[in-house]
């Protein structure tokens, strides 16, 4: 039986780049950075939250020996082209966040704004994802709250 998500992949075009991005202005920490397969293999890079040693985000290049040539280059495309959104980032308090991340230089698309869920703001990473930083609203009644958001067929 599943018991949770340990490892989920973020597309990056560069890990070097997306290395610093994630550590330095996002302040996630190093988990694994290593090559698996010999000095031609594929670097394996992983970063995390200090608070959540469980959960980690591998940035992964697009390209051997996961995806295949034509594969590769189509998925560099979509990342470099900002349509993949990575996944909700969590915040005690988003508003502190986002000045705190823009003085950094983190890219945003959207400022915070209130959603029935909580407040969120979207931002960007080096490569194109974006994510949402959300602080989640403490009292939420998915019936009723998200009943707002959603259109029923």
């Amino acid at each position: 039986m599943i018991k949770g998500i340990a490892i989920t992949t973020v597309w990056v075009l560069d890990q070097d780049r997306a290395k610093d991005f994630y550590t330095d202005k996002l302040g996630l920490e190093i988990r694994t950075d290593m090559t698996v397969g010999g000095d031609k293999g594929m670097r394996w890079l992983t970063v995390g939250a200090k608070d959540q040693p469980d959960v980690e985000l591998t940035l992964m290049a697009p390209g051997p020996p996961g995806l295949d040539p034509e594969s590769a280059e189509a998925v560099k495309k979509l990342v470099a082209k900002g349509v993949l959104g990575a996944g909700v980032l969590s915040s005690d308090d988003v508003r502190r966040d986002y000045e705190a991340l823009k003085a950094k230089g983190v890219e945003f698309l959207q400022e915070p704004q209130e959603r029935p869920y909580g407040t969120e703001a979207i931002l960007r990473d080096d490569s194109g994802n974006w994510f949402s930083l959300t602080q989640q609203r403490e009292q939420l009644d998915l019936g009723k709250d998200w009943g707002e958001c959603v259109d029923p067929m």
